[in-house]
């Protein structure tokens, strides 16, 4: 009479078991890693939009020499009091804006020489990767 179980009966079970295992949690981490980026473009944007209000909000013929080639590093982020944010989900993003004098939009009425806008770019980076980029034409 036999009982209990031998030693390649019990592996056998502990494999399967451990298969069954990761087919169901592969999944779950998966989607943790994309929920977790998701989370990092939606603060970038944020940031970049912060940044670009910022932008908006001084003087037109200010803009191009104030913000062009405007640069934070990674973890220099600041807000819009120029404090660098210390929270750690701040610490692996850079932000730099680039604005651009003399853009024409062709549906504009007048000359075609005649510019009346400006062009600002904002990019923001994670971990040197750029995750999110917004523009905005201003008008002069």
């Amino acid at each position: 009479m036999r009982s209990g179980f031998t030693l390649v009966e019990a592996t056998m079970a502990l494999v399967i078991l451990g298969m069954a295992a990761a087919g169901v949690l592969v999944p779950f981490s998966s989607g943790a890693s994309v929920q977790a980026e998701g989370l990092r473009v939606t603060l970038a944007a944020k940031l970049a939009n912060d940044l670009l209000e910022r932008i908006v909000a001084t003087e037109p013929n200010e803009v191009v020499s104030r913000w062009n080639g405007y640069t934070e590093a990674q973890g220099q982020v600041k807000d819009a009091s120029g404090v660098v944010f210390t929270d750690p989900m701040y610490a692996r993003f850079s932000r730099t804006a680039t604005s651009h004098d003399g853009v024409y939009v062709p549906q504009q009425s007048g000359p075609p020489l005649a510019s009346s806008y400006l062009l600002v770019s904002v990019q923001v980076g994670y971990r040197g990767r750029e995750i999110a980029t917004l523009h905005r034409l201003i008008s002069k």
